[in-house]
């Protein structure tokens, strides 16, 4: 059974770009090398925060393997915590479902966080005693249904006895509710809202609630609610609650929103933006393999660009001269020249034998994998002769095959054994020439 914790992303390692004082370390928040570009995308950084990044984007141009994707998510993290990162391949587009322009449009809602402030009138507090009342069923004289109740509630400062009808009672039972619980209820809405359980109030020694203070001050009181949404979220939302039919059969996981949809979405939030409620938090919108977009896609990012609302587009490809997509005309990187002139550029270079050790030692600990020194080098040597990529799949294989001999370290024999069970791009490429007569076509 495959662990929860054992689940570890390509670039969950990343923390950042790994700059001090303006200067990029040579390994530093999960990063190495890349010196130039990551210094590139520093300068990006400080554009974006300033606001100067308006109607441009970026592209990250390099051969495969040479921390493209990882500089994109290393942009994202210096934004902040909060910031959205969408990523998505240029190939994701030709949906059969949606159109690509909807595709590409959605991904850029995604990417643009609102962040709501709401104030609201509530009752809180820790449940003292609660009581509740029962009455046949007006259908079905042999079936009980709640239709009131009494909680008590109680703070540091005071403690108070509320009636509460039938609406309240069934939330309260829904989300099993018991004395020593902290709820609020919502005075506008009746909405109830667990919080855990207060400490100190019969705790046990095996528990899933979380564990909180009692709460401060009145019970009736005025709280500030913080929760973030993208303009996707709330696009779904107003598309849902203008649809009859999504009332009655439900609204389909996938399916286009209409332009009116997203209009009064965006009002809506300028308006909330203006009055204070809410504030934008614009994100990050990772296309990779952008050679694989075609002629159209470019049309719209190169209008996109230039929206109000659009978040920071990054695209990255590994590709030279190419044809672009849907034409017959060759450009670099498969990208119309008009849309070139208005990205910044940054290129990565491949990895020296030192910078794949560094991260080879990273991608290991981020797995949990134990590595002997002459296991280390081993990989090195796989990773500057084949590819990194390569290299950093063979490190859980390894270590499967180190477990089943009864090992805690990977020694260079499990790596040596995973690299003859798996093969590399260029020994593929290999194989087919020399079973090419028997292969199909």
């Amino acid at each position: 059974m495959i662990k929860a914790s054992e689940r570890v992303g390509v670039h969950s390692h990343i923390r950042g770009l790994g700059i001090r004082n303006n200067e990029p370390q040579p390994v530093a928040d999960g990063l190495v090398g890349q010196i130039e570009a990551r210094r590139a995308a520093w300068l990006v950084v400080q554009l974006i925060k300033k606001g100067k990044m308006a109607g441009r984007a970026i592209l990250f141009v390099g051969p495969p393997g040479t921390g493209k994707t990882a500089l994109a998510v290393a942009i994202a993290r210096e934004l902040g915590p909060e910031t959205p990162f969408m990523a998505l391949t240029g190939s994701e587009i030709y949906s059969a479902e949606l159109k690509k322009t909807e595709v590409l449009m959605q991904a850029m809602r995604k990417s643009i966080g609102v962040r709501i402030r709401e104030r609201r009138w509530v009752y809180e507090g820790v449940v003292e005693k609660i009581e509740y009342k029962f009455d046949r069923h007006p259908l079905n004289p042999y079936q009980q249904i709640p239709v009131g109740g009494i909680i008590t509630l109680k703070t540091d400062k005071e403690t108070r006895t509320l009636k509460v009808d039938s609406n309240i009672v069934y939330q309260l039972l829904q989300r099993g509710v018991s004395e020593g619980d902290v709820i609020w209820i919502d005075e506008e809405t009746g909405r109830v809202t667990r919080a855990g359980r207060v400490k100190g109030y019969g705790e046990y020694d095996v528990g899933a609630s979380e564990l909180v203070d009692i709460p401060k001050g009145p019970i009736y009181k005025e709280k500030e609610f913080v929760y973030t949404l993208t303009l996707h979220d709330l696009d779904e939302m107003q598309s849902r609650s203008e649809s009859i039919i999504s009332l009655f059969f439900g609204a389909p996981e996938y399916k286009e929103i209409p332009p009116d949809v997203r209009a009064k979405v965006d009002k809506t939030v300028k308006e909330w933006v203006e009055n204070g409620r809410a504030e934008l938090i614009p994100g990050v919108l990772f296309i990779d393999d952008a050679h694989m977009l075609d002629i159209e896609a470019f049309s719209f990012l190169s209008r996109a660009m230039e929206s109000e609302l659009s978040p920071i587009i990054i695209l990255a490809t590994n590709r030279g001269y190419t044809r672009i997509r849907g034409t017959d005309i060759e450009s670099p990187h498969g990208m119309p020249l008009d849309l070139l002139d208005r990205l910044l550029i940054i290129k990565t270079q491949p990895y020296t034998p030192d910078e794949i050790r560094e991260i080879l030692k990273i991608r290991a600990k981020e797995e949990g994998v134990e590595l002997e020194d002459t296991a280390l080098e081993e990989l090195v040597k796989l990773g500057s002769e084949r590819s990194l990529r390569y290299a950093s799949q063979l490190l859980a294989p390894s270590k499967i095959l180190a477990e089943q001999k009864g090992k805690t370290t990977v020694t260079v024999e499990e790596v040596q054994q995973a690299s003859k069970l798996f093969m590399s791009t260029k020994e593929s490429a290999k194989y087919l020439q020399e079973l090419e007569e028997k292969m199909l076509k």
